[in-house]
Parts: C-alpha cells; structure tokens; sequence
C-alpha cells in the first residue's frame, strides 16, 4: 500500500482507520454485477460492513440492488471514497472526476498503481491510496472502525 497524504489532512496514527470511521459512501468505480468478479465481492462485503455503495459502470443499471450510474460526476449524492477497479492507465481521469466530485479519498484497488494521479488528487486535498484493497484494510481494523 502506498498512502498519499494532503497537507490539510490531520492524520493519527492509523490514517486507513481514521478515513474508514469518517466515511458513509463509496463509489465503486468498475463495479461488475457478476458475482465473480474481486469488485462484486468487495463491494458486498462493504455494503453488509454499512457503507452506501454506489455503484459507477456504464455497462450496468444496478448492481447489489443499487443504482449504477455511468459516471462519477452523475452521481447526484456526496462520495467520501472513490473505490476505483480500473487499469492503472485509466487512473489520471478517474483522479481528475474524484476531484470534481469532491471526494474525499481515491483509493485503488490491490494492483493498481499510478503515482501521477496519486499525486493529482493529493495535490487537490484528497487522500490518494495506491495498491491496497478497501475490504483487506477494513477487515483489519473491523473493531477500531465500527467497533
């Protein structure tokens, strides 16, 4: 996990712990209704977890009984998390519509990196997370976060 931390973010000891607590909704970028599928799974597991999951694929029109939409900037609620299942190459425009929104964290997923939109979005006030699974890291804090 590489963890990019703006200057306005107040980070304790454990910043994954802090964001989670803080967080009620989460876009998931690349959400697939086939069960098969890492994002399906992550993203059931955050919705039984308590999190509003929202899922953003224009091949879709619902997933886990909730409204896809095609694109982040037509989601019409506030996004604290933009979970993102996308090639890395498709990062910097994932970024530049997660700054848009007003996210406030874009986290992607275990095997994605890409430092430039790391960076675009850290430079722009949000938490940037590289190469990290949102459902490992919430398992591992299960009882700091929702304790």
């Amino acid at each position: 996990m590489k963890l990019h931390i703006p200057e306005n973010f107040k980070a304790g000891s454990d910043a994954v712990a802090q964001i989670l607590r803080g967080t009620k909704t989460i876009a998931v970028v690349g959400l697939s209704s086939n069960p098969m599928r890492a994002s399906h799974g992550v993203a059931e597991y955050l919705k039984a977890a308590g999190y509003r999951i929202i899922p953003v694929n224009p091949n879709e029109t619902e997933v886990l009984g909730e409204k896809s939409y095609a694109r982040l900037e037509d989601v019409p609620e506030r996004v604290d998390i933009v979970d993102v299942f996308r090639r890395a190459e498709e990062m910097l425009g994932v970024a530049d519509s997660a700054i848009r929104i007003g996210a406030k964290v874009l986290w992607m997923q275990l095997g994605i990196e890409n430092g430039a939109a790391a960076e675009r979005a850290r430079a722009a006030g949000l938490v940037a997370v590289e190469d990290s699974c949102l459902m490992v890291e919430h398992k591992r804090r299960r009882l700091e976060v929702r304790g």
